[in-house]
């Protein structure tokens, strides 16, 4: 007897026939499709993977292909728009009446010397006063934490203005022969070498990044575990062993990143070396700015830019390398709430407090001072005599420069104010915005191959100098098809909303990942859309991180000359018309021009640190 079970069989007048064709290949593509983005994290993904392809990927490429093209110009090397490697042979090797060592490799030599000594300027000062803020009693913390990190905040080239206003002299050649403030109170005169050249650049480029070694630094000090310092402060080790054997290892990751990122920004610099560079020192930036001014050396001012970005992404890249294969030194467990701070005794105590603060008000506030007795000189160097004429008079003040008038008669100056308004607040709003969704998309798709495309897509215009940054846009815009960006308004955002967009995305990136998911699946059982969970949710959570994501760009957009250098002309942006009246040597309008951008970015700053709590001048102590 069989007995197993036996099902019973269908009917086939009874049961419906069913419909459960299996699914052809295309119907599941499209179902993995719909299933994709289904998700709005995915959506912003493929979105900003194409847009950063076009704006990033495709633009670089676009520049190396130029290195090798033939400009309008440079007829002499063969048909206009066919290709040549003559370029780079002319920029790295032509040795005729050292025309390389004189193009390239001196102005590269000076960059790295400059930038060197810039590093190690900024992490002693930076560093130094990240220890002294973190480890010591020293008082008056908080306003010095606050203060000592405006020269970074300013433009870079505020502190070369001031150096070349406090140190000029009678001694100086030509037209630089006027009386500085130094002068005026002590009637010594500094050599010409401490005024304009290699070490006043080097010396500036220290002070304006020593507030971003400081913050390095100082976020490194401040969070480290204090368990091992106390240990070896149990066994009775000295401050100096301290120090040598337990903090400096622990920073040392801080320290590396400090001088490779100071050094990157450095080296193509530009501001600061055409407001001192005088005397024939010449930099790399400098020479490269010449070359683009000139139709028959275009394409040597690519080369130029290119083996410029080159270097900069080696130095980032090494930067990358060591910082991973050192975290050991930044993982510590069973992080102690109490720091053993450094009594320093009396005497000593007061005289470094004295020397900090004497520091942070003459390179932080000073300067502000300084532009501001400048623009109210009747003539520049005599400070027996002072007037409003610079400010008030509709007269002509420069026969070189058409309408310059005084500043606040200035039609230009106002429109290109209005202007640099404009394309600030525009830059921040879209930088902002796109590091936000950027932010979102990353850490909600975290390790995906797509995510980590754009996350890097979107930081890698950071690692790239931004004169070489300009540089792919002028490529770009000088082309036929795109004619219509050229010097315009609209190219200026473009360039400026994608150069600032690794500020905002880093910011947005690590605010996301800072909010469990748990706070959005909760909206979206609740049925809330997509876009009100982003700005009734998570917005408002994050708020002060994500507006210093829009603050940010705008203040660095702001204060910005190098970008937009080779990008417009001299009266469309603010700083080029500063530019432009220092070129002239009306000295009273451009100190004037000076001191209306550095109030206004420091106005800005302050009211967004009362109204939201966001700010970039957010120190590591006090």
């Amino acid at each position: 007897m069989d007995n197993s079970l036996t099902l019973p069989k269908d009917n086939p007048e009874t049961t419906p026939p069913s419909n459960d064709k299996p699914l052809t290949r295309w119907q599941k593509i499209w179902n993995a499709i719909k299933t994709y983005f289904s998700k709005p994290a995915n959506i912003i993904l493929v979105i900003f993977a194409v847009l950063l392809s076009i704006t990033v990927v495709l633009p670089l490429a676009y520049l190396l292909f130029n290195t090798f093209q033939i400009h309008p110009g440079e007829g002499s090397l063969g048909k206009i728009g066919s290709l040549t490697a003559m370029h780079w042979f002319r920029v790295l090797f032509d040795a005729e009446y050292d025309y390389s060592v004189n193009l390239f490799w001196k102005p590269l030599g000076n960059s790295i010397g400059m930038s060197l000594i810039a590093c190690l300027i900024a992490i002693i000062i930076g560093g130094g006063i990240a220890y002294l803020i973190t480890r010591t009693n020293l008082p008056f913390k908080k306003f010095i934490s606050t203060v000592f990190v405006f020269p970074y905040i300013m433009p870079s080239w505020s502190i070369a203005m001031f150096w070349e206003n406090f140190f000029k002299n009678t001694s100086l050649p030509g037209i630089q022969a006027q009386t500085g403030l130094f002068q005026a109170m002590t009637t010594l005169s500094v050599p010409s070498g401490f005024v304009y050249g290699f070490w006043p650049c080097a010396i500036c480029l220290g002070i304006h990044y020593a507030p971003f070694a400081y913050i390095l630094i100082g976020g490194i000090l401040r969070n480290m575990d204090a368990n091992l310092e106390e240990a070896a402060t149990i066994l009775k080790a000295s401050r100096l062993k301290i120090m040598r054997k337990i903090t400096l290892p622990i920073v040392l990751p801080a320290l590396i990143s400090t001088v490779l990122l100071v050094f990157a920004s450095s080296i193509s610099s530009y501001t600061v070396p055409m407001f001192l560079g005088k005397d024939g020192f010449m930099t790399i930036s400098l020479k490269m700015r010449a070359l683009f001014t000139k139709s028959q050396t275009m394409g040597q001012g690519y080369v130029v830019a290119t083996i410029l970005m080159l270097f900069s992404f080696g130095i980032l890249m090494l930067n990358q390398f060591i910082t991973n294969s050192r975290r050991s030194f930044t993982t510590v467990t069973g992080k102690s709430g109490q720091v053993s701070l450094v009594r320093i005794k009396k005497p000593a105590r007061i005289i470094l407090t004295i020397v900090v603060l004497f520091y942070v008000g003459f390179f932080a506030i000073f300067p502000l001072v300084s532009f501001a007795l400048e623009s109210f000189l009747a003539t520049s160097g005599d400070y027996s005599k002072f007037t409003t004429y610079y400010w008030t008079t509709t007269d002509e003040t420069n026969p070189y420069i058409t309408g310059s008038v005084g500043i606040l008669h200035n039609a230009t100056i106002w429109n290109a104010y209005l202007n640099s308004l404009l394309i600030s607040l525009a830059c921040a709003l879209i930088a902002g915005t796109f590091g936000i969704l950027i932010g979102y998309a990353v850490a909600r798709t975290r390790g995906k191959h797509l995510s980590n495309y754009v996350s890097n897509m979107a930081f890698l215009p950071y690692l790239i100098p931004a004169m070489s940054f300009s540089t792919i846009y002028l490529a770009v815009s000088s082309a036929k098809a795109f004619s219509f960006l050229y010097q315009s308004i609209f190219l200026l955002i473009l360039v400026g909303s994608i150069k600032f967009t690794p500020f905002a995305s880093r910011s947005g990136t690590n605010a996301m990942l800072q909010l469990s998911g748990e706070i959005e699946e909760a909206a979206i059982i609740v049925g809330v859309p997509w876009w009100k969970r982003m700005t009734r949710v998570l917005f408002p959570i994050q708020k002060s991180s994500f507006i210093s994501g829009y603050l940010l760009p705008f203040i660095s957009c702001m204060r910005e000359l190098t970008l937009f250098v080779l990008l417009t002309d001299s009266s469309l942006i603010l700083t080029a018309v500063l530019q432009n009246y220092e070129t002239y040597d009306c000295t009273q309008i451009s100190n004037g021009i000076n001191l209306i951008i550095i109030a206004s970015v420091l106005i800005i700053n302050l009211v967004t640190n009362k109204v939201t709590g966001a700010s970039i001048d957010k120190g590591v102590g006090g």
